[in-house]
């Protein structure tokens, strides 16, 4: 492996770790918010990056803590996402680079890149049935507006995943000609 082949991996770890820390931060920040209007009610006028669902939040909580609820679950799932990608640079030996961890870290990243796809979708259609009966919830559309690039990843996810599954038997089978 040549240096510029190294660099290039420890700065892909290090980005990596830079976006898993972020999405912890937002994830923690999400929840605590969340949790604080709850007991106060007026914090629900600005709970994340300027999100205001202090109408919802008093006119119709039950909305409120279903489209809270979407927030929080995709924050902690994209968080958990980008744990199994630094993960897999904890885990990744070049010299073999064909091994089951590997593998089952590329088909967990899919898998999560599909749920967090899906619970995005539903999210979508729950906010544009809101927005139909006259509710002011387009400024949160901003915390799912992805889905369709998770669904592409967890697609190509997938392929990876089995090129790896047919590069660890091809290997098995390598090393018992051997």
């Amino acid at each position: 492996m040549t240096k510029k082949d190294d660099f290039i991996l420890k700065a892909l770890n290090v980005v990596s770790w830079v976006i898993f820390i972020g999405l912890c931060v937002e994830a923690g920040a999400l929840i605590f918010n969340f949790i604080f209007t709850l007991f106060k009610p007026i914090a629900s006028h600005g709970i994340y990056k300027g999100l205001n669902l202090s109408e919802l939040y008093i006119n119709h909580f039950a909305h409120y803590v279903s489209l809270m609820s979407f927030v929080l679950s995709l924050a902690i799932l994209k968080a958990y996402l980008f744990y199994f990608v630094v993960q897999i640079f904890t885990k990744l030996n070049l010299g073999n680079p064909f091994n089951t961890e590997i593998a089952k870290l590329i088909e967990k990243i899919g898998f999560e890149a599909f749920v967090i796809s899906i619970i995005s979708i539903v999210a979508h259609q729950y906010t544009k049935g809101l927005m139909q009966d006259g509710f002011d919830v387009d400024s949160i559309e901003s915390y799912w507006n992805d889905s369709s690039a998770f669904m592409m990843m967890a697609a190509i996810l997938f392929i990876i995943s089995q090129i790896f599954k047919k590069g660890i038997e091809l290997q098995n089978e390598n090393d018992l000609t051997v």
